[in-house]
C-alpha cells in the first residue's frame, strides 16, 4: 500500500504508513498534556492523537488555546463528569453531554434530584477518576453490538440515539465507564485538571416539551487553576452585570405574562431607545439611506413568494382575516422589495438604500426566552441595498466600514468576523451562490480583515458576514450581519434599466448593524454594568440642594440645564445629602451637582462624577459646556 503524505503543522510533507497515528508524528519539543498538545486536526477534522490516520493531508497539533483544543478538552470533561455521576448514582441514565461555549453540560435522567449541595461530591469523584489516569479508548461497533451494549447498561436514551443514527457507531471507554460518542477526546483522564460544576437546570429531552424533563448539569474545566479562577471571576462579574437585574434596579423595562417574550420599556428605558434611534437615523441619512416603514401583517402569498413560508414558517405567526391567511412579518426584506417595485429604477439610481427600524415577530419556545437577548418581538435596524452585480464588493466594503464605525461610537473596540457559506436548504443556483460568496470574501480581503469561514451556515437566500463584538469582560456577541442575495429580487421580479437600455435584475444586500435593538440595549447595559455613557444615560445630572434654603437656586440650575437639552432632575426630597449621593450612585447617575449656601451665593455648583467623586466648584455655563462636550463626543468611560 502506498505511503500517506502528511504536511505537519504547515511544514514539509512526510511519508506515513497506513495505521500510523498522529502521536507518531508529534514534532520534537511538543508534549502531550493539559497545558500541551490535546488533539490533532486532519484537513479540518479533529482527530484523536491515538486514532489511526485514514489518509494523508494537512495535519496540525492543537492545544487548549485552539478552538479545536477547547472542544476536545470540554468534551472529555463532560465524560469525566458523567463517569463520576454514574459511580455516585448508578441508577442515573445518561442523555447527551456536549461541549458548549466556555464549558460543557450533561443531561441526566436520575431519581436523585441534583442540587448545589451535590457539586462538591461530584467534583471530588471527578478528581479521583482523573487521578486514575485512565486511557480514553475509542471503539467502532456495528449497530447490533451497540444496541446490546447499552441495553445491558439500561441506557434507554443511548438506545434512542442509536435508532436515529444512520452511520457507523463509536463508543469511548475509560475504565468501567462507556459512552456512545463520536469523539474526539484527550488520551487520558489525567489531562483534565481543574473543573467546576456551575449550575443545574431542567431541560426537555431533545428540546421537545412533549418529552421528559431531564436534569442538565453545567460545568467548565481548564488546564490551570489560574485559568479556571479567571473564568469563575468572569461568571461572577457577568452576574453583577445581568441586564435583567439592572433593568429592574434602574427602572428601564419589564416583562409581563400578558405578552410573553415582548419588552415593556419604561420612560427611562425609552430614553436609551430614543437616543440610539436618533443616532442611527443621523448616521444613515448621512450615508445616503432612505428610511421606510412597512406593515406588520402581510398575506401568506407574499411569504410564499419570498421563500420564508417554505424555509421559515415554523418561526412565524399566522392569522386569518376575511378567509385569507396572513402572517406577522418575521423579516422586513419582502416589504422593502414591494417598495422598490413601485417605481421604475435606472442604473443611475443604484445603489438604492432602503432602511427601517422594523418591528418583527418570531416564535421562540418559552424555555429559551431570556430577557432582552431572546424575545419574540423585536426591532431590527434593518436595511436593504439594491445594486448592480459589479457594485456588490464596493457596497459591502462600505457597510463593513459603517459597522465598525458604529461599534466604536458605542465603545466597542474588539471584533471578530465570520463568513458563512451556502447551507443545504437554500434557494438559488450554485452559480449565483459562487458569485455571492466570492463577492463577500473579496470585500473582506480588500479591507484586510481576518475572518473565520463557517461552511454551510449561510442564510437560505445567500451567504453572510457576521460581526461579533467583545464586551468589557471578554464575552463576544454576534450583532451585525451582511448578506448577499441574488434570489429574492428575482422572485419579486424587480428590475432596473441598465446603461444598455435593457431590463436587468438587481442584487439585494441585506444588512443589520446593531441587530436587534432590544438585544443591543441589553448588551450595552452589561458591557457598561449599567454605567452608560453620558449621551445614553436616561438621567444625565441630578441636582442636590443641601437644604430648603437652596431649592430655589437648584430649580433655576435644573431649568437652565434642561433648556440646553441636558437631562437634568432635581432631588428636593427632605433627606440628608449623604443619602441623596448614595441614591444617585446606586441609580448610576453620571453627574451630581451639590447646591449649598456657598454655591448659591457664588452662583456655582459643586460637581461630582460617579465613581470619581468631587470635581470642584463650577459655574452653570462651565458645567453645561463640559456635559455637552462629553455628549457630543459620545465619550465612554
Amino acid at each position: 500500500m502506498a505511503d500517506l503524505l502528511l504536511e505537519i503543522n504547515g511544514g514539509k510533507a512526510v511519508a506515513a504508513q497506513p495505521g500510523q497515528k498522529p502521536i507518531d508524528f508529534l514534532p520534537a519539543g511538543f508534549e502531550v498534556g493539559a497545558q500541551g498538545i490535546l488533539a490533532s486536526v486532519l484537513d479540518g477534522d479533529i482527530w484523536d492523537l491515538h486514532r489511526p490516520l485514514p489518509r494523508g493531508g494537512k495535519l496540525k497539533f492543537v492545544t487548549f488555546e485552539h478552538p479545536e483544543g477547547k472542544f476536545v478538552y470540554w468534551h472529555s470533561a463532560a465524560h469525566l463528569m458523567a463517569h463520576a455521576i454514574k459511580e455516585l448514582w448508578p441508577e442515573s441514565q445518561l442523555a447527551i453531554g456536549p461541549p458548549i461555549a466556555d464549558g460543557f453540560y450533561y443531561d441526566i435522567d436520575s431519581p436523585h434530584v441534583f442540587s448545589q449541595e451535590d457539586f462538591p461530591a461530584i467534583e471530588d469523584k471527578m478528581r479521583e477518576i482523573a487521578k486514575r489516569n485512565l486511557p480514553l479508548v475509542r471503539k467502532d461497533l456495528v449497530e447490533q453490538d451497540a444496541r446490546a451494549l447499552f441495553n445491558g447498561l439500561h441506557e434507554s436514551y443511548k438506545i434512542e440515539l442509536i435508532n436515529d443514527l444512520n452511520e457507523d457507531l463509536t463508543v469511548y471507554e475509560q475504565g468501567n465507564f462507556v459512552d456512545l460518542c463520536r469523539g474526539p477526546h484527550v488520551d487520558r483522564t489525567s489531562r483534565i485538571k481543574h473543573f467546576k460544576i456551575l449550575s443545574v437546570a431542567g431541560a426537555y429531552w431533545r428540546g421537545d416539551e412533549k418529552n421528559k424533563m431531564l436534569q442538565r448539569l453545567y460545568a467548565t474545566a481548564y488546564p490551570t487553576k489560574e485559568q479556571l479562577d479567571e473564568h469563575l471571576h468572569r461568571i461572577e462579574e457577568a452576574a453583577k452585570r445581568d441586564h435583567r437585574k439592572l433593568g429592574k434596579q434602574l427602572d428601564l423595562f419589564s416583562f409581563h405574562n400578558e405578552s410573553p417574550g415582548a419588552v415593556f420599556f419604561h420612560p427611562r428605558g425609552q430614553i436609551i431607545w430614543d437616543e440610539i434611534t436618533r443616532y442611527w437615523r443621523n448616521k444613515h441619512f448621512a450615508a445616503g439611506y432612505r428610511e421606510v416603514r412597512t406593515p406588520f401583517v402581510m398575506n401568506e402569498e407574499l411569504w410564499r413568494k419570498s421563500g420564508h413560508y417554505e424555509h421559515y414558517r415554523e418561526n412565524m405567526y399566522f392569522t386569518e382575516v376575511d378567509e385569507q391567511s396572513y402572517a406577522l412579518k418575521p423579516m422586513n426584506c419582502p416589504g422593502h422589495c414591494l417598495v422598490y417595485g413601485t417605481h421604475q429604477v435606472s442604473y443611475r439610481d443604484l445603489p438604492l438604500k432602503l432602511c427601517e427600524l422594523g418591528t418583527v415577530h418570531r416564535y421562540e419556545k418559552s424555555g429559551v426566552l431570556h430577557g432582552l437577548f431572546r424575545v419574540r418581538v423585536f426591532t431590527q435596524d434593518d436595511a436593504h441595498i439594491y445594486v448592480m452585480p459589479e457594485q456588490i464588493e464596493d457596497e459591502v466594503s462600505k457597510v463593513v466600514s459603517f459597522i465598525f464605525e458604529m461599534y466604536r461610537d458605542f465603545g466597542f473596540a474588539e471584533f471578530r468576523v465570520e463568513l458563512s457559506t451556502r447551507p443545504e436548504s437554500r434557494v438559488g443556483s450554485d452559480e449565483v451562490w459562487d458569485q455571492a460568496e466570492a463577492a463577500l470574501a473579496n470585500a473582506l480581503n480588500a479591507l484586510g480583515i481576518e475572518y473565520k469561514l463557517n461552511p454551510g451556515d449561510g442564510a437560505f437566500y445567500g451567504p453572510k458576514i457576521d460581526f461579533h463584538i467583545k464586551d468589557a469582560i471578554g464575552r463576544t456577541w454576534q450583532c451585525g450581519t451582511v448578506q448577499c442575495d441574488f434570489s429574492m429580487p428575482a422572485r419579486f421580479e424587480l428590475e432596473y434599466v441598465g446603461g444598455d437600455g435593457g431590463r436587468h435584475t438587481p442584487v439585494m444586500i441585506h444588512r443589520a448593524l446593531l441587530g436587534s435593538m432590544e438585544r443591543f440595549i441589553g448588551i450595552l447595559i452589561e458591557h457598561y454594568a449599567g454605567d452608560l455613557p453620558l449621551w445614553l444615560s436616561p438621567e444625565q445630572i441630578r441636582i442636590l440642594p443641601v437644604s430648603d434654603k437652596t431649592i430655589e437656586y437648584a430649580q433655576q440650575i435644573t431649568n437652565e440645564l434642561l433648556a440646553q437639552g441636558i437631562r437634568a432632575t432635581l432631588d428636593d426630597r427632605n433627606e440628608k445629602l449623604g443619602f441623596k449621593i448614595r441614591d444617585g450612585e446606586l441609580n448610576k447617575i453620571p453627574y451630581m451637582a451639590v447646591i449649598g449656601p456657598k454655591e448659591a451665593e457664588a452662583q456655582q455648583l459643586a460637581l461630582r462624577r460617579r465613581k470619581e467623586g468631587d470635581i470642584g466648584a463650577l459655574s452653570v455655563s462651565a458645567t453645561t459646556e463640559k456635559l455637552l462636550t462629553e455628549i457630543r463626543n459620545r465619550t465612554t468611560h
